[in-house]
């Protein structure tokens, strides 16, 4: 409705005295969007919230001291503590941090990593001068300063005196290849760009694109970013790009540092759902291969965890990947094979195939290929195939995840799945039949067990319901009613 509003007029003189009128005014009420109150910028971002965290943070804390192996409540602890920095800071300090202090930490981060600075400074416990550090890795002592003085305010290295630092426990993990490979795979080699060179464009390419979902592999924002027809896999492979190509098959090792792996006992049931019924008499008989492995980690943590598991263990990888493994790297039994996953699969009859964060690469459309070459292979009533990958929650998801799938969005035009998209892409685009969900830990990554399907009611219907049983390793498994 209007509002009348008195507005003052020019005062007129009458007589002896000056008087001041007013009029009514009718003012239109206000429609659309409003302007934000900036003052806002200057306020936390939830105050109210911190007495709460903080009595969660004591409780979690105490625990987490209590049981130091206990990852699950370490993990919920830092949720915690991650939860009040974000409540008391302010949303100016939050861009600032983001903008400002994030990346040129990432920067000085990857330059230490280049020069030796980390592994130098990492090397013991001993505090260490600017100009020890200088002298011993080539670097201009007054800008080096600069450069580990803005580390240690951000918390990666500890500030001693003046111009003296020593080296946290982050720090020294930087000195570890495989770890600290990721910080110059991110910044490229030469003035390339690397990984932040696609991250850089995405916003520009989803604009491009009338802001839709990432999907095509011949028109990806890799392609975009870099201007060329090759996409991020060929670009790491290109020797104009090297050594990204290795950095990139070093840092896919560090993604597993400190997780759970799929032979751990809480994990997936290797002994019952594997070993037991597996052909162990014929000397060729294949007990597991892995596809598109890398060079190899996830063959010899099963190794490790089974040294007697009879049966031949296959690593398959394009054939520059294969020839990345080092003398001596993985156990002999291992046998290594150049193998591109959207050609035939020439092992067949395994007991199982196993993939590891493989079809996230790819759109669905591109997935069914490769899925189709592995079904081929195996056998039925006996053949398994493992999907090591992320299953999204609907409600709740693990940042590591979510920006994992995010990243595939922005170099592959692939994604994360939820159990629903797996169902999807696993039954009813592929075939094959789903016999469980196997989660761990906080959720960010599971092992989907896949069987052929063996009769026509084992066929993909268009609606499934799931349930939760627990299986016999004590971990949750989810099954698809409709399905089993």
């Amino acid at each position: 409705m209007a509002v009348s509003v008195q507005s003052p007029t020019r005062a007129r003189t009458t007589g002896h005295r000056t008087r001041k009128s007013t009029s009514s005014v009718s003012v239109a009420p206000v429609s659309g969007p409003q302007p934000i109150d900036s003052s806002i910028i200057h306020q936390p971002n939830d105050l109210s919230s911190v007495p709460s965290l903080l009595s969660t943070i004591l409780t979690q804390g105490i625990a987490a001291v209590s049981s130091p192996s206990d990852d699950a409540t370490r993990l919920a602890l830092l949720s915690s503590a991650r939860a009040l920095v974000l409540a008391l800071e302010k949303p100016r300090e939050t861009m600032i941090r983001q903008c400002w202090a994030d990346t040129t930490c990432f920067a000085a981060l990857s330059i230490g990593v280049d020069t030796g600075v980390w592994a130098y400074l990492g090397q013991d416990d001993r505090p260490k001068t600017v100009r020890e550090i200088a002298k011993h890795t080539g670097f201009e002592e007054a800008y080096l300063g600069r450069l580990l003085m803005h580390v240690a305010a951000m918390g990666h290295i500890v500030e001693v005196g003046k111009d003296e630092y020593k080296p946290t426990n982050f720090c020294k993990a930087l000195g570890i290849d495989r770890l600290g490979v990721a910080y110059p795979l991110f910044t490229g080699p030469g003035n390339t760009g690397g990984v932040f060179r696609c991250i850089a464009s995405f916003p520009s390419y989803l604009k491009s694109t009338n802001l839709t979902t990432p999907t095509s592999i011949t028109n990806s924002n890799t392609q975009f970013a870099f201007n060329t027809t090759k996409n991020f896999f060929e670009l790491c492979h290109d020797p104009a790009y090297a050594p990204m190509g290795a950095q990139f098959n070093t840092h896919m090792g560090s993604y597993a540092f400190g997780r759970p792996t799929w032979v751990d006992e809480d994990f997936y049931p290797v002994e019952e759902h594997l070993l037991e019924g597996f052909d162990g008499e014929d000397e060729t008989a294949v007990l597991l291969v892995d596809i598109g492995g890398s060079i190899g980690h996830d063959l010899q943590k099963f190794r490790d965890v089974f040294p007697e598991a009879k049966g031949r263990l296959v690593l398959q990888d394009l054939e520059p990947v294969v020839a990345q493994v080092k003398e001596g790297e993985l156990a002999e039994s291992i046998e290594r094979m150049a193998y591109d996953f959207l050609t035939e699969q020439p092992v067949k009859g395994a007991r199982a195939y196993y993939m590891h964060s493989v079809l996230h690469d790819w759109p669905d459309k591109q997935c069914i290929p490769i899925l189709e070459n592995v079904k081929a292979a195996m056998k039925p009533g006996y053949s398994r195939l493992l999907i090591n990958e992320n299953v999204i929650p609907d409600v709740g998801a693990n940042w590591e995840s979510t920006s994992l799938d995010v990243m595939m969005s922005c170099l592959v035009s692939a994604k994360e799945r939820t159990k629903d998209e797996w169902v999807q892409l696993l039954e009813r685009d592929a075939g094959l039949k789903i016999t469980g969900f196997y989660p761990v830990g906080n959720g960010v990554e599971s092992i989907i067990e896949c069987e052929l399907p063996t009769e026509e009611s084992e066929l993909p219907k268009e609606e499934s319901e799931s349930s939760t049983e627990e299986c016999t390793c004590g971990a949750p498994v989810i099954t698809v009613a409709g399905v089993l």
